[in-house]
């Protein structure tokens, strides 16, 4: 079992709730992107090392991605894929669907919180990733759902956060 001491963990919109949708040139997009990474280096300063992830599309992508960069530099770290169900990726488009398996393919450990899709599954995901770590980075625009979920149950669990607001107009 990894320490929570020293693991990290993500939340973040899905394309959907994005002001650039699926347009990762997009400079807001791109600058999110950047300070994700951010994000992720300073957590590794201050003695981060296991970095969870639940795969969702969008954010979670771009953190995980962020994450595998880092460990290309820092070979102590370790990436673990929190998957909620088996058929996460299955109605994606099917270029995302192939990041999906790369990038899954490429963390240290995969974690298969649910055996099959159930309404609750995401949640749970979010619960387990939360419930395993010390540090949750947010990208986060304020409105109700899942990021939001996430959020509360971290601070109910005296986790702490670190938010990087979504800029959603155009700079």
């Amino acid at each position: 079992m990894r320490s929570r001491q020293i693991s990290c963990c993500f939340t973040g919109h899905r394309p959907g709730k994005l002001p650039w949708r699926y347009d990762e040139a997009d400079r807001r997009c791109l600058s999110l992107k950047r300070r994700i990474a951010d994000a992720v280096e300073a957590a590794y300063e201050e003695g981060y090392r296991h970095f969870l992830c639940g795969m969702a599309l969008g954010c979670d992508l771009y953190f995980c991605e962020a994450v595998l960069a880092l460990r290309q530099r820092r070979p102590d770290v370790t990436v673990e894929a929190a998957v909620p169900c088996p058929t996460q990726a299955d109605a994606w488009a099917p270029d995302q669907r192939e990041r999906y398996r790369r990038l899954v393919e490429a963390c240290d450990f995969e974690t298969l919180v649910s055996a099959k899709y159930t309404p609750y599954c995401m949640q749970r995901r979010d619960r387990y990733m939360v419930d395993h770590a010390s540090l949750l980075i947010a990208a986060f625009d304020g409105t109700p759902g899942g990021t939001q979920y996430t959020m509360q149950y971290a601070i109910s669990r005296q986790v702490s956060i670190v938010d990087l607001p979504l800029v959603l107009e155009e700079p």
